[in-house]
């Protein structure tokens, strides 16, 4: 027999680890775009799923960005299919907040939910690379976001419905995906965007981050993604320390809640801060920005009669002992 090429066994390797985390028979959807690193999760996956008896469904959708999107998106789901994985376009509507970049992902999400829904899925696999994980922490880094942005992607999470969202490409290059693809007679899709430098993920794409290996050495994009995972292990230590702390200051007031002051003085900065963000986020929907967290820490650290402090949809004032978030009046 013909020896398996390393890029198609790193890659069954990822996929096969992930899947080991499910029970055996269950049903997962792929996210296909079509693209080389789509492709390769997809096909690795058919591979692997099929020696755990797990029934595989892809989901390509078309945004409608792009002349002959629905041809892309049916080239992508006839190669799905010749996998032997069921496949399914979905054509969406793209507007929304944030822009079209933010909307299409938001309509993405949501079509991946609502597919994972009606075949009975456990998981939703997608098919980032440690590439993409470099690029987030990157982007991150330059928006000044603090921590929780610079962890990137998570490999693993469940969301509030109890599907699972997993990334297996995440420690893999994107030039593996490539390699494996052509080891694997398949055509990927390349989608022109992805050298449109009108956006910054694909400036630094591009261009920033080949300056960063020609300046700095090689291994600038895997030292991004360790450093991803190791602040993903400390957030993951400090989210386990709010929520054993939480229940025991935090007390709801009238159109809001409200935080010990002693109990939030007790504590240091950085976990002051993350209860704080945890509290509004959990209350109000609102995630607070680094200056809008600091303003609110000095009610507690350096108050000297001031406040209130108006924050999107609530304010934050204190009285007493007590540190109170009320809803803003519509």
């Amino acid at each position: 027999m013909p020896s398996l090429k390393p890029a198609v066994a790193e890659i069954r390797l990822a996929v096969r680890s992930a899947l080991a985390e499910l029970a055996e028979g269950s049903t997962v959807v792929v996210a296909l775009s079509g693209g080389a690193d789509s492709l390769a999760l997809a096909a690795a996956t058919a591979f692997e799923a099929a020696k755990r008896r797990m029934p595989v469904t892809s989901v390509t959708v078309d945004h409608g960005l792009q002349d002959a999107s629905a041809e892309v998106a049916a080239r992508a789901a006839r190669i799905a299919a010749g996998l032997g994985i069921e496949a399914l376009v979905v054509r969406v509507d793209v507007d929304g907040d944030g822009g079209p970049e933010a909307a299409a992902r938001a309509a993405r999400y949501r079509v991946l939910r609502d597919a994972a829904a009606d075949v009975g899925a456990s998981a939703v696999l997608l098919g980032h690379t440690l590439d993409d994980q470099a690029e987030t922490v990157l982007l991150g880094l330059a928006r000044g976001s603090g921590a929780a942005s610079l962890q990137g992607m998570a490999p693993a999470r469940d969301d509030e419905d109890g599907l699972r969202w997993l990334r297996p490409l995440l420690g893999v290059r994107r030039e593996t995906t490539r390699a494996f693809c052509a080891a694997s007679a398949l055509d990927p899709w390349d989608d022109p965007h992805n050298l449109d430098d009108r956006f910054a993920r694909v400036r630094v794409r591009e261009t920033v981050l080949p300056v960063l290996e020609a300046e700095l050495g090689p291994g600038i994009a895997e030292a991004l993604a360790r450093t991803a995972e190791q602040l993903r292990e400390d957030a993951e230590a400090f989210d386990d320390m709010i929520h054993e702390t939480i229940e025991d200051i935090v007390e709801h007031a009238e159109a809001g809640i409200s935080v010990s002051v002693a109990a939030l003085a007790a504590n240091p900065a950085a976990l002051r801060n993350r209860i704080i963000r945890f509290v509004v986020d959990s209350e109000f929907g609102v995630s607070l920005t680094r200056t809008q967290t600091v303003e609110v820490a000095r009610l507690v650290t350096d108050w000297t009669g001031q406040g209130p402090i108006d924050l999107p949809g609530c304010s934050a004032v204190r009285r007493g002992g007590q540190l109170v978030f009320t809803a803003s009046a519509r």
